[in-house]
């Protein structure tokens, strides 16, 4: 079979193409497009129309495929008018319209009722910052990123489960909308589209007839799923930000467990994908913004730097907005004493310690709060080609670490596709056994 994945990042968005068997997974890149956000009036938004226009590039560039799948990052939406028409470019998490809007309430209280970590940017805190707005007022729909972009193609509206585990308006371990949630956030359940879940159908391409199949839409669910583990793994899910967690069968919802920030998100086959943010190399990609200097020459200069020499915390919300990161990761050291990275190899370097550091807390806290043994980390995602991050995450976690796939998000959204399609086995322990046996995988043993 042949099949198509959308797989857009924060930064780009993909188009990969593979051909699956039972027994082998091939697939390429045919397409990839900037994700570039933009200000209006003091507002960041999504250029949510460059993006579909990538994706239709990227189809084009597929031909013809079996099955085409969408997944992206969480907590964003679109909104649409009675006529079903788009009502303004989604706005950005990163926006500062949320800021301060999550202290108004009980966070114990919200984590108890939807398993979900209160982060500034979840798509309740949001809805309250849009409160009274002719926009919102005029929504007849509410429909999540990847939700949209299918809906652009098929003309038919749903809300994928794990997408909306994201949200803080599902109830924990994903029984459904939780009607207090929904109040809170000033909206009637009618706003949000059916649930659906990972290995239905979401209609076909209008133009084209090809199915649509509805995959595990948040980026990080798909890309658990393309984590190539078996027993008792953790994993890190690696690129603009970093996903550190277990993977449970219920979800953790405990005062300890909120109070440690993790977050309880819906996966495939109804799995929880426990986790904590951190916030992942977005740190470094907004530092090379900066200093426009080559990224091998940043790492080579790393690796013979001296070794924590400054760490700062990676889970901070200090460091989420773009703009002046170097700036900010000094004012960072300077707070807590420590030396303040005076180049950028330094900085490089502060990094990628603090990243290593802070996966180690986050392991070491999953393992602890959901009483689960951890053997082994995979890290997948862009963040696995990161040889000097990968060793350093073995070595503070002294766990070994396994890097790769690089493209487990996409590979995750194509063995969902192939599942449903019937190409692959049915179980998720099997897609991942495909997966091991096809995939290049690097392992860090950790140092003394």
């Amino acid at each position: 079979m042949r099949i198509a994945a959308v797989d857009l990042g924060a930064s780009n968005g993909r188009v990969i193409v593979a051909d699956v068997s039972s027994s082998a997974i091939t697939f390429a890149e045919v397409a990839r497009f900037a994700n570039d956000p933009v200000s209006v009036h003091g507002t960041l938004h999504w250029d949510i129309l460059a993006l579909y226009r990538g994706v239709l590039d990227g189809l084009r560039a597929a031909g013809p495929v079996d099955s085409v799948g969408i997944d992206s990052w969480a907590v964003d939406y679109g909104l649409l008018d009675a006529d079903g028409a788009l009502l303004g470019n989604p706005v950005h998490y990163r926006d500062a319209r949320t800021d301060g809007v999550a202290a108004r309430f009980d966070g114990r209280a919200l984590y108890a009722a939807s398993g979900i970590a209160t982060l500034p940017f979840n798509t309740l805190f949001q809805l309250v910052a849009a409160r009274g707005s002719a926009q919102l007022s005029a929504a007849r729909r509410l429909l999540l990123i990847p939700d949209l972009l299918s809906y652009f193609l098929t003309g038919v509206e749903g809300t994928e489960l794990t997408n909306a585990s994201t949200t803080g308006l599902l109830a924990a371990g994903g029984g459904g909308w939780a009607p207090e949630m929904l109040a809170l956030a000033g909206i009637e359940e009618s706003l949000l589209p059916p649930l659906r879940a990972p290995g239905t159908a979401a209609g076909v391409i209008r133009d084209s007839g090809t199915p649509v199949t509805v995959v595990a839409s948040h980026d990080t669910a798909s890309a658990v799923a393309g984590v190539p583990g078996a027993g008792n793994f953790a994993y890190i899910s690696c690129g603009t930000w970093s996903l550190v967690g277990v993977e449970l069968a219920a979800p953790v919802v405990t005062r300890e467990s909120y109070e440690a920030g993790f977050t309880n998100e819906i996966g495939v086959d109804g799995t929880v994908r426990y986790l904590r943010n951190v916030m992942g190399l977005w740190l470094l990609q907004e530092c090379m913004r900066e200093w426009s200097l080559p990224l091998d020459a940043l790492l080579a200069g790393a690796a013979a730097a001296q070794p924590r020499r400054s760490v700062v915390d990676a889970t901070d919300p200090a460091f989420l907005a773009p703009g002046d990161m170097p700036g900010r990761i000094a004012a960072a050291c300077r707070a807590l004493g420590q030396p303040v990275p005076s180049t950028p190899v330094e900085m490089t370097r502060c990094i990628l310690d603090s990243l290593a550091l802070a996966y180690r807390r986050a392991v070491d806290d999953a393992r602890r709060l959901a009483g689960v043994s951890v053997d082994v980390v995979h890290m997948v995602g862009g963040g696995s080609l990161n040889a000097l991050l990968c060793q350093l995450t073995a070595d503070a976690c002294e766990l070994p670490v396994l890097a790769g796939p690089v493209e487990a998000g996409a590979l995750g959204n194509i063995l969902v596709q192939a599942r449903t399609l019937g190409v692959v086995d049915s179980d998720l322990s099997d897609m991942r056994a495909l997966l091991a046996a096809t995939q290049p995988i690097t392992r860090y043993e950790p140092r003394a």
